[in-house]
């Protein structure tokens, strides 16, 4: 990734007018140096203000900032420049489900699917949306002011993809905020929750072991995602789950994000 980065940067200096500076944002937002891919994606638009994939760049830069409505905003702006596009319907349907608009995020969702069939990943997001509406036939959209208050969307701002999800556990493993959604759309954080119940004793016990002092977070792999966990207030557990494909400076930062929402509910909850 960083030759990637250094081979991108001396193409686009040696032509500043290159459209290389769309794989060069890219490879800097999923290093984690949003600032300077922001600044090379705006760089890049001031040259060619109608290029689709530069403003649908700076829109994932912008959602990965938690800046959701300057990236809805830059992916409008990609569905005016190239309709149906792929990426733009997906991060707008993610936005809308971030929002609680879940209706619009079925549309959007649908609308990609559709165009790209073969995408998994699309297709476990609108799954993922189908399974937070109501079975019925007239479904209502959930107002705003209630996705607020659903401990299921307690992280659902500081996320930044649909591909990942983040749960708040109690000391016995009980779900106390957010969810996990399987392939199938279904919700099984509290089986989640069971399976890790007791993860942060076993933490504990196993840095103090080896005299590694307090643990503060584990990350590690699996064949699907990227799992990382940290221990939360009374003795809690806080578990984000990401795809392969993210960094894992992005994945730390999240984990941090999520940290500090869980802190803050938590506490509002105990005043």
């Amino acid at each position: 990734m960083a030759d990637d980065v250094s081979r991108l940067s001396d193409e686009l200096a040696r032509d500043p007018a290159s459209l290389v500076f769309v794989p060069l944002g890219e490879a800097l937002r999923r290093q984690g140096q949003l600032d300077l891919a922001q600044r090379v994606a705006v760089r890049g638009l001031e040259r060619h203000p109608h290029l689709a994939e530069g403003h649908d760049l700076l829109a994932r830069i912008a959602a990965d900032r938690g800046e959701l409505q300057r990236a809805f905003d830059e992916w409008d702006m990609v569905l005016r420049l190239a309709d149906g596009h792929v990426g733009a319907l997906r991060g707008m349907g993610f936005i809308c489900f971030q929002q609680g608009r879940l209706i619009e995020a079925e549309q959007y969702l649908s609308a990609a699917a559709a165009a790209a069939p073969a995408d998994e990943g699309i297709g476990q997001a609108l799954a993922n949306v189908r399974a937070q509406m109501s079975p019925t036939s007239e479904v209502e959209q959930v107002p705003a002011a209630d996705v607020s208050h659903d401990a299921r969307f307690l992280f659902a701002d500081v996320l930044s993809d649909t591909d990942q999800t983040a749960l708040l556990l109690d000391r016995d493993g009980l779900v106390l905020g957010g969810a996990y959604l399987d392939l199938d759309g279904n919700d099984v954080a509290q089986e989640v929750g069971a399976e890790l119940s007791g993860v942060t004793d076993a933490a504990r016990r196993t840095t103090r072991h080896l005299a590694l002092g307090d643990w503060s977070s584990i990350v590690f792999e699996t064949e699907v995602a990227v799992v990382a966990m940290a221990p939360s207030p009374d003795d809690g557990l806080l578990v984000l789950a990401t795809s392969r494909a993210t960094p894992l400076g992005l994945v730390r930062r999240l984990l941090d994000r999520c940290g500090e929402r869980a802190a803050r509910w938590l506490g509002e909850r105990a005043a």
